[in-house]
Protein backbone atom coordinates (compact mmCIF):
# COMPACT_ATOMS: atom_id res chain seq x y z
CA UNK A 1 0.00 0.00 0.00
CA UNK A 2 2.80 2.35 0.89
CA UNK A 3 4.41 1.75 -1.82
CA UNK A 4 1.25 2.24 -4.10
CA UNK A 5 0.97 6.05 -3.18
CA UNK A 6 4.65 6.74 -3.23
CA UNK A 7 4.87 5.68 -6.39
CA UNK A 8 2.08 8.18 -7.35
CA UNK A 9 3.30 10.58 -5.60
CA UNK A 10 6.81 10.52 -7.77
CA UNK A 11 4.47 10.81 -10.68
CA UNK A 12 2.68 13.95 -9.97
CA UNK A 13 5.68 15.75 -7.91
CA UNK A 14 5.78 16.86 -4.40
CA UNK A 15 4.23 20.12 -3.12
CA UNK A 16 1.97 20.42 -6.36
CA UNK A 17 0.79 24.42 -5.88
CA UNK A 18 -2.61 25.17 -5.79
CA UNK A 19 -4.19 28.29 -3.82
CA UNK A 20 -5.87 27.92 -0.34
CA UNK A 21 -4.40 24.49 -0.53
CA UNK A 22 -4.06 22.39 2.62
CA UNK A 23 0.04 21.20 3.59
CA UNK A 24 0.28 17.22 4.14
CA UNK A 25 3.77 17.18 6.07
CA UNK A 26 5.09 13.23 5.23
CA UNK A 27 7.91 11.95 7.17
CA UNK A 28 11.55 12.40 5.86
CA UNK A 29 10.85 16.08 5.06
CA UNK A 30 8.58 15.43 2.34
CA UNK A 31 5.34 17.13 1.70
CA UNK A 32 1.82 16.95 -0.28
CA UNK A 33 0.25 20.29 -0.64
CA UNK A 34 -3.48 19.92 -2.15
CA UNK A 35 -7.27 19.80 -0.87
CA UNK A 36 -8.01 17.29 1.91
CA UNK A 37 -11.26 15.35 0.68
CA UNK A 38 -11.81 12.80 3.62
CA UNK A 39 -9.83 11.69 6.14
CA UNK A 40 -10.12 8.52 8.03
CA UNK A 41 -8.38 6.61 10.71
CA UNK A 42 -6.25 5.22 8.36
CA UNK A 43 -5.73 6.91 5.18
CA UNK A 44 -6.19 10.79 4.51
CA UNK A 45 -7.58 11.58 0.72
CA UNK A 46 -5.85 14.20 -1.13
CA UNK A 47 -6.92 16.00 -3.91
CA UNK A 48 -4.03 17.29 -5.95
CA UNK A 49 -4.79 18.56 -9.00
CA UNK A 50 -4.01 15.46 -11.60
CA UNK A 51 -5.75 13.48 -9.33
CA UNK A 52 -6.42 11.78 -6.02
CA UNK A 53 -4.07 10.47 -3.62
CA UNK A 54 -4.55 8.55 -0.45
CA UNK A 55 -2.14 8.59 2.43
CA UNK A 56 -1.97 6.17 4.78
CA UNK A 57 -2.49 7.56 8.39
CA UNK A 58 1.20 6.11 9.45
CA UNK A 59 3.04 8.46 6.89
CA UNK A 60 1.96 11.46 7.82
CA UNK A 61 3.21 14.00 10.55
CA UNK A 62 0.42 16.96 10.59
CA UNK A 63 -1.89 18.65 8.27
CA UNK A 64 -1.99 22.67 8.23
CA UNK A 65 -5.26 23.63 7.35
CA UNK A 66 -5.49 26.41 3.99
CA UNK A 67 -1.49 26.96 4.49
CA UNK A 68 -0.24 29.34 2.09
CA UNK A 69 1.13 27.40 -1.06
CA UNK A 70 4.93 26.45 -1.02
CA UNK A 71 6.89 29.09 -2.42
CA UNK A 72 9.29 25.72 -3.97
CA UNK A 73 8.43 22.40 -5.77
CA UNK A 74 9.71 19.53 -4.44
CA UNK A 75 10.70 16.38 -7.11
CA UNK A 76 10.68 13.46 -4.96
CA UNK A 77 13.51 10.08 -5.79
CA UNK A 78 11.64 7.23 -7.31
CA UNK A 79 10.05 4.70 -4.88
CA UNK A 80 12.75 1.69 -3.46
CA UNK A 81 13.16 -0.76 -6.56
CA UNK A 82 16.26 -2.12 -8.98
CA UNK A 83 16.13 0.68 -11.18
CA UNK A 84 16.72 3.40 -7.88
CA UNK A 85 18.85 0.89 -6.24
CA UNK A 86 21.23 0.36 -9.50
CA UNK A 87 21.45 4.48 -9.60
CA UNK A 88 22.25 4.53 -6.37
CA UNK A 89 20.14 6.28 -4.25
CA UNK A 90 19.96 4.44 -0.92
CA UNK A 91 18.46 6.50 1.97
CA UNK A 92 16.82 9.13 0.38
CA UNK A 93 13.86 7.04 -1.03
CA UNK A 94 11.03 9.56 0.61
CA UNK A 95 12.93 12.80 0.76
CA UNK A 96 12.90 15.81 -2.12
CA UNK A 97 15.67 14.84 -4.38
CA UNK A 98 16.32 18.62 -5.96
CA UNK A 99 14.73 21.48 -5.30
CA UNK A 100 12.85 24.17 -7.72
CA UNK A 101 10.97 27.87 -7.38
CA UNK A 102 7.39 27.70 -7.90
CA UNK A 103 7.35 31.51 -8.72
CA UNK A 104 9.71 34.03 -9.24
CA UNK A 105 11.96 35.08 -6.18
CA UNK A 106 13.06 38.69 -5.72
CA UNK A 107 16.02 39.67 -7.17
CA UNK A 108 19.39 40.46 -4.54
CA UNK A 109 22.99 41.68 -4.77
CA UNK A 110 25.63 38.86 -6.06
CA UNK A 111 27.70 40.08 -3.03
CA UNK A 112 24.60 38.75 -0.82
CA UNK A 113 24.00 35.45 -2.87
CA UNK A 114 27.75 34.48 -2.73
CA UNK A 115 27.66 34.53 0.71
CA UNK A 116 24.12 32.27 0.96
CA UNK A 117 25.02 30.08 -1.67
CA UNK A 118 28.65 30.25 -2.19
CA UNK A 119 29.17 27.47 -0.18
CA UNK A 120 27.08 24.97 -2.42
CA UNK A 121 29.96 25.11 -5.18
CA UNK A 122 32.88 23.02 -5.31
CA UNK A 123 35.61 21.95 -6.92
CA UNK A 124 35.95 18.54 -8.61
CA UNK A 125 39.27 17.18 -8.98
CA UNK A 126 40.47 13.85 -11.19
CA UNK A 127 44.22 12.66 -12.09
CA UNK A 128 43.66 13.87 -15.20
CA UNK A 129 42.15 17.91 -14.68
CA UNK A 130 39.74 19.70 -12.31
CA UNK A 131 36.55 21.21 -12.82
CA UNK A 132 33.61 22.93 -11.23
CA UNK A 133 30.20 21.39 -9.85
CA UNK A 134 27.16 21.72 -6.92
CA UNK A 135 25.00 20.18 -4.75
CA UNK A 136 21.58 19.95 -5.41
CA UNK A 137 20.00 18.63 -2.48
CA UNK A 138 21.91 18.08 1.32
CA UNK A 139 22.44 14.49 0.94
CA UNK A 140 25.42 15.09 -0.47
CA UNK A 141 24.03 14.81 -4.96
CA UNK A 142 26.02 17.19 -6.94
CA UNK A 143 25.68 17.62 -11.03
CA UNK A 144 28.90 18.61 -12.55
CA UNK A 145 30.19 17.76 -16.18
CA UNK A 146 30.74 14.67 -18.15
CA UNK A 147 33.96 15.54 -19.41
CA UNK A 148 35.21 16.47 -16.38
CA UNK A 149 35.00 13.00 -15.06
CA UNK A 150 35.14 11.29 -18.29
CA UNK A 151 37.34 7.90 -18.63
CA UNK A 152 37.80 8.70 -14.38
CA UNK A 153 36.77 7.12 -11.28
CA UNK A 154 39.17 8.48 -8.75
CA UNK A 155 37.26 11.57 -7.68
CA UNK A 156 37.30 13.75 -5.15
CA UNK A 157 35.30 17.04 -4.31
CA UNK A 158 36.58 19.97 -2.05
CA UNK A 159 34.26 21.81 -0.43
CA UNK A 160 34.64 25.30 1.78
CA UNK A 161 32.33 25.13 4.90
CA UNK A 162 31.65 28.49 6.16
CA UNK A 163 32.19 28.11 10.27
CA UNK A 164 31.89 30.81 12.64
CA UNK A 165 32.45 32.89 9.81
CA UNK A 166 35.44 31.43 8.01
CA UNK A 167 35.93 29.12 5.43
CA UNK A 168 37.13 25.73 6.12
CA UNK A 169 37.99 23.56 2.88
CA UNK A 170 37.35 19.67 2.96
CA UNK A 171 38.32 17.40 0.35
CA UNK A 172 36.28 14.13 0.17
CA UNK A 173 37.26 11.48 -1.36
CA UNK A 174 34.65 8.90 -1.52
CA UNK A 175 32.63 10.23 -4.52
CA UNK A 176 30.69 7.73 -6.26
CA UNK A 177 28.97 7.69 -9.77
CA UNK A 178 25.34 8.15 -10.10
CA UNK A 179 24.63 8.73 -13.34
CA UNK A 180 26.39 10.01 -16.85
CA UNK A 181 24.83 11.49 -19.69
CA UNK A 182 27.59 11.92 -22.26
CA UNK A 183 25.30 13.57 -24.94
CA UNK A 184 24.10 16.07 -22.82
CA UNK A 185 27.46 16.36 -20.89
CA UNK A 186 26.22 15.81 -17.49
CA UNK A 187 27.30 13.76 -14.90
CA UNK A 188 25.27 13.28 -10.89
CA UNK A 189 28.05 12.59 -8.53
CA UNK A 190 27.33 11.24 -4.40
CA UNK A 191 29.73 12.17 -1.58
CA UNK A 192 29.92 8.79 0.64
CA UNK A 193 32.56 9.53 2.75
CA UNK A 194 31.23 8.92 6.29
CA UNK A 195 32.04 12.17 8.27
CA UNK A 196 30.28 13.95 5.63
CA UNK A 197 28.08 16.63 7.27
CA UNK A 198 24.56 17.86 5.39
CA UNK A 199 25.55 19.84 2.30
CA UNK A 200 24.06 23.29 1.43
CA UNK A 201 22.37 23.15 -1.80
CA UNK A 202 21.03 25.31 -4.59
CA UNK A 203 17.55 25.35 -6.31
CA UNK A 204 17.42 24.68 -10.17
CA UNK A 205 15.55 27.78 -11.59
CA UNK A 206 14.49 28.30 -15.15
CA UNK A 207 16.33 29.10 -17.74
CA UNK A 208 12.82 29.69 -20.04
CA UNK A 209 11.71 32.36 -17.58
CA UNK A 210 15.01 34.59 -18.60
CA UNK A 211 15.01 37.29 -20.77
CA UNK A 212 17.97 38.28 -23.43
CA UNK A 213 20.14 41.05 -21.54
CA UNK A 214 19.55 39.88 -17.75
CA UNK A 215 21.98 39.61 -15.30
CA UNK A 216 23.58 36.17 -14.49
CA UNK A 217 26.72 35.11 -12.36
CA UNK A 218 28.85 32.10 -12.53
CA UNK A 219 30.66 30.89 -9.37
CA UNK A 220 33.79 27.73 -10.12
CA UNK A 221 36.91 27.19 -10.12
CA UNK A 222 38.57 28.30 -13.11
CA UNK A 223 42.66 26.96 -13.34
CA UNK A 224 42.06 25.82 -10.06
CA UNK A 225 41.61 29.07 -8.49
CA UNK A 226 38.15 28.01 -6.27
CA UNK A 227 35.07 29.78 -5.58
CA UNK A 228 36.31 32.73 -8.40
CA UNK A 229 32.84 34.39 -8.92
CA UNK A 230 32.27 36.06 -12.46
CA UNK A 231 29.23 38.57 -13.07
CA UNK A 232 27.78 39.60 -17.25
CA UNK A 233 24.32 38.99 -19.00
CA UNK A 234 22.62 36.41 -20.80
CA UNK A 235 23.12 37.00 -24.27
CA UNK A 236 21.07 34.70 -26.04
CA UNK A 237 19.05 31.29 -25.25
CA UNK A 238 19.19 29.68 -28.32
CA UNK A 239 22.93 29.42 -29.58
CA UNK A 240 22.96 26.17 -31.56
CA UNK A 241 26.26 24.31 -31.48
CA UNK A 242 26.30 20.81 -33.11
CA UNK A 243 22.66 20.13 -32.74
CA UNK A 244 22.15 21.32 -29.41
CA UNK A 245 20.94 24.22 -27.60
CA UNK A 246 22.89 26.73 -25.37
CA UNK A 247 22.71 29.36 -22.98
CA UNK A 248 24.82 32.09 -24.44
CA UNK A 249 26.42 34.54 -21.49
CA UNK A 250 28.99 37.37 -21.17
CA UNK A 251 30.23 36.06 -17.85
CA UNK A 252 33.59 34.79 -17.91
CA UNK A 253 33.82 31.07 -18.28
CA UNK A 254 37.72 29.33 -18.77
CA UNK A 255 38.74 25.88 -18.13
CA UNK A 256 38.25 24.56 -14.48
CA UNK A 257 34.57 26.50 -15.22
CA UNK A 258 33.24 23.49 -16.69
CA UNK A 259 30.27 22.16 -14.51
CA UNK A 260 29.81 25.06 -12.31
CA UNK A 261 26.41 26.71 -11.97
CA UNK A 262 25.19 29.55 -13.85
CA UNK A 263 22.77 31.58 -11.93
CA UNK A 264 19.97 34.14 -12.01
CA UNK A 265 20.10 37.13 -9.81
CA UNK A 266 17.58 35.41 -7.31
CA UNK A 267 20.25 32.27 -7.04
CA UNK A 268 18.64 30.08 -8.72
CA UNK A 269 20.24 27.86 -10.83
CA UNK A 270 19.77 28.56 -14.63
CA UNK A 271 22.50 26.71 -16.84
CA UNK A 272 25.47 24.57 -16.41
CA UNK A 273 28.81 25.96 -17.62
CA UNK A 274 30.52 24.27 -20.01
CA UNK A 275 32.23 25.86 -22.28
CA UNK A 276 33.82 28.84 -24.21
CA UNK A 277 35.29 30.63 -27.83
CA UNK A 278 38.38 30.25 -27.58
CA UNK A 279 39.52 32.86 -29.75
CA UNK A 280 37.41 35.17 -28.36
CA UNK A 281 36.38 36.64 -24.76
CA UNK A 282 32.84 37.17 -23.30
CA UNK A 283 31.26 33.93 -25.41
CA UNK A 284 30.40 31.49 -22.74
CA UNK A 285 28.18 28.96 -22.74
CA UNK A 286 26.53 27.11 -20.83
CA UNK A 287 23.49 23.69 -20.81
CA UNK A 288 20.36 25.02 -19.56
CA UNK A 289 18.70 23.88 -16.58
CA UNK A 290 16.15 22.38 -18.05
CA UNK A 291 17.93 19.65 -19.28
CA UNK A 292 19.79 19.46 -16.24
CA UNK A 293 16.34 18.65 -14.81
CA UNK A 294 15.73 16.55 -17.30
CA UNK A 295 18.72 14.57 -16.34
CA UNK A 296 17.63 14.33 -13.10
CA UNK A 297 14.28 13.01 -13.61
CA UNK A 298 15.57 9.95 -15.79
CA UNK A 299 18.49 9.42 -14.00
CA UNK A 300 17.34 5.96 -14.09
CA UNK A 301 17.93 5.39 -17.81
CA UNK A 302 21.58 7.06 -17.24
CA UNK A 303 22.21 4.83 -14.15
CA UNK A 304 26.55 4.23 -14.03
CA UNK A 305 27.01 0.55 -13.20
CA UNK A 306 30.71 -0.31 -12.09
CA UNK A 307 30.49 -3.52 -13.76
CA UNK A 308 29.40 -1.97 -17.18
CA UNK A 309 30.35 1.57 -16.89
CA UNK A 310 30.22 1.76 -21.18
CA UNK A 311 26.25 1.58 -20.88
CA UNK A 312 23.47 3.13 -19.00
CA UNK A 313 21.39 0.93 -16.51
CA UNK A 314 19.81 -2.14 -18.01
CA UNK A 315 18.65 -3.08 -21.77
CA UNK A 316 16.61 -5.99 -22.37
CA UNK A 317 18.06 -8.59 -24.38
CA UNK A 318 17.21 -7.71 -28.19
CA UNK A 319 15.22 -10.12 -30.03
CA UNK A 320 17.32 -12.70 -32.21
CA UNK A 321 15.66 -13.49 -35.92
CA UNK A 322 18.79 -16.45 -36.10
CA UNK A 323 17.18 -17.67 -32.92
CA UNK A 324 13.76 -17.70 -34.02
CA UNK A 325 14.58 -19.15 -37.20
CA UNK A 326 16.64 -22.31 -36.08
CA UNK A 327 13.64 -23.02 -33.77
CA UNK A 328 11.85 -25.73 -33.82
CA UNK A 329 7.73 -24.95 -34.47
Amino acid sequence: MIRQWALLLALVGFGLEQACADTIELKEKAAVVGKVLAEKPDQVAVDVGYTVLVIPRNQILRIDRNSPSASRTKYAVPPPGPASEAAAVAGATEAAFYTAPSKPQPARTVLDLVKQIGEAVVQVRTPGGLGSGFFINEDGFLITNFHVIENETQISVEVYHQRHGELDRKTYKQIRIIALNKFADLALLKVDDRDAPKFKYVDLGSADALSVGEKVFAIGSPLGLERTVTEGILSTKTREMAGTLYLQTTAQINPGNSGGPLFNMSGDVIGVTNMKATAAEGLGFAIPVESVKFFLDHRDAFAYANDNPGNAYRYLEPPSHTRHSTAEP
